[in-house]
């Protein structure tokens, strides 16, 4: 017997279909999700009053949802400026200059400090911190700055941002939209984001071996008239060489323990990210200390504002958003009580049980759709604005096929990620662009091959795993 639908999930799948042409079109989507947590209000409650109300209040839910993230992003960006006026970034990463000894060494070195990095600090944070010491080190030994841009975004960028493994904070998004837990969507990722690594790295690293042998990729590729990356560009506060070297191991040791400890006591979700946020705040504060001894009160306020300004402003986009995708699932009925059709289940679970019953959905058809939306939602250079959405729509697939929804969040989540996260989107590329004085928009161009390549090979080996799970 299939679920009874009501109006009211006619005019939801009406409003996701908006935002994904919107999307296509690229073009913003917050206001389309205001008017439809504003149709969705009116038509549970029947009164303008409570649809009115029912934007801030969902508003407020979202934020209750992601606070937590945007808080860790922003400690560890405050983290990030109190490294690089200290100088102890350079201590971080100096040590790894002596394995780059050629262009190709050079580029895996890069890559994968950056990944191990951007892990801990996000991607942006950590192109500048290790960017203005790698980068001339690269460089000295023949790779292209073009092709620096290249690795450091495809590791930092692709691969640490769209499994996003110690913060959490991409997952916890899409797990949330898709009613799953945070470690389902985790586990499921893991084998996708190592398919869609290897394949686009070893792509890259190909085609630039290729070119630069041929002369078409050269020391003054995709150069710009700038470089730099002012974002994260503070006043620089000397310390003792022997000091920065003792305070990077000790960053190193900490965050090592938070590892052991993450894994040893399998803390996930919430719980890790408390974890390895209270020890970026610790660290900052410490540092502050060091760095600015008498001033240290007053400098832990402005590193702390300027991380909440770079938390707010990445996830300022992301609130009406998700607000509009937490309707979805429980925050409708928490909000506006019990008005969906008896029996329901939510309105994105309702809708996949109407699907399963009418168009039975075969993997070979859910995966690629999608990579499809993922990629869709990338399309406005955020990377997060939009996995809500993809978590929404793998709720509604999984629900069809009776099984996979985890597979299915976190191939939406991986491909939303690359594409928007900053691997595709020239305005996201500016960060690793700007600190190798390169065009973002030809880094997005080099880029485009190994991305679309990696998301084919991704999505066949997301196929293989629903086919025989």
């Amino acid at each position: 017997m299939g679920i009874e639908l009501a109006a009211i999930h006619g005019v939801y799948v009406l409003f996701v279909a908006l935002i994904i042409g919107f999307l296509i079109c690229r073009r913003d989507t917050t206001l389309i999700c205001i008017l439809g947590i504003l149709a969705l209000g009116w038509m549970a409650d029947g009164s303008l009053i409570t649809a009115v109300s029912g934007i801030f209040s969902s508003f407020v839910y979202a934020i209750k949802e992601l606070l937590g993230t945007i808080l860790i992003i922003s400690i560890i960006v405050g983290m990030s400026r109190v490294l690089l006026a200290s100088g102890i970034n350079e201590a971080l990463v100096s040590p790894f200059t002596r394995f780059m000894r050629s262009p190709s060494l050079a580029y895996w070195t890069l890559g994968i400090v950056m990944m191990v990095i951007s892990l801990f600090f996000w991607p942006s944070p950590a192109v500048a911190l290790i960017g203005a010491v790698l980068l001339p080190a690269a460089v000295r030994v023949g790779l292209p700055a073009l092709a620096v841009a290249i690795s450091m975004n495809l590791f930092g960028h692709g691969i640490a941002l769209s499994g996003d493994f110690i913060i959490q904070g991409a997952p916890k998004l899409t797990a949330e939209a898709a009613g799953l837990p945070v470690a389902s969507v985790i586990s499921a990722s893991i084998p996708l984001v190592l398919v869609m690594g290897v394949v686009t790295t070893f792509t890259a690293f190909w085609l630039i071996r290729r070119d630069m042998k041929s002369g078409k990729l050269n020391m003054s590729s995709g150069l710009t008239a700038s470089s730099g990356y002012s974002e994260l560009d503070v006043p620089r506060v000397p310390l003792s060489v022997r000091l920065k070297q003792f305070m990077a191991l000790t960053i190193v040791f900490l965050f090592t323990i938070d590892v052991v400890i993450l894994f040893r006591f399998h803390l996930q979700g919430g719980a890790a990210t408390a974890l390895v946020g209270g020890t970026a705040a610790l660290i900052l504060v410490l540092i502050c200390i060091l760095t600015h001894r008498f001033r240290a009160l007053e400098q832990t306020t402005s590193y702390l504002v300027d991380g909440f300004l770079f938390g707010f402003r990445v996830f300022g986009p992301v609130i009406p958003i998700a607000a509009f995708f937490y309707l979805g699932d429980s925050a409708f009925t928490e909000l506006y009580g019990s008005v969906l059709p008896s029996g329901s289940h939510g309105i994105v679970n309702d809708l996949g049980a109407a699907l399963a019953h009418t168009v039975p959905l075969h993997p070979t058809v859910g995966a690629p759709t999608m990579t499809a939306v993922g990629a869709i939602t990338g399309l406005d250079g955020s990377g997060f604005s939009g996995i809500s959405l993809a978590g929404s729509v793998s709720a509604v697939f999984g629900a069809a096929m009776g099984s996979g929804t985890d597979t299915l969040t976190a191939l939406g989540q991986i491909a939303s990620i690359w594409v928007g996260g900053g691997t595709l989107i020239p305005w996201a590329l500016i960060p690793a662009a700007a600190i190798c004085g390169i065009s973002p928009f030809e880094l997005a161009r080099r880029n485009l091959v190994p991305v679309l390549i990696g998301l084919t090979a991704t999505t066949i080996t997301a196929i293989l795993l629903l086919l025989f799970r």
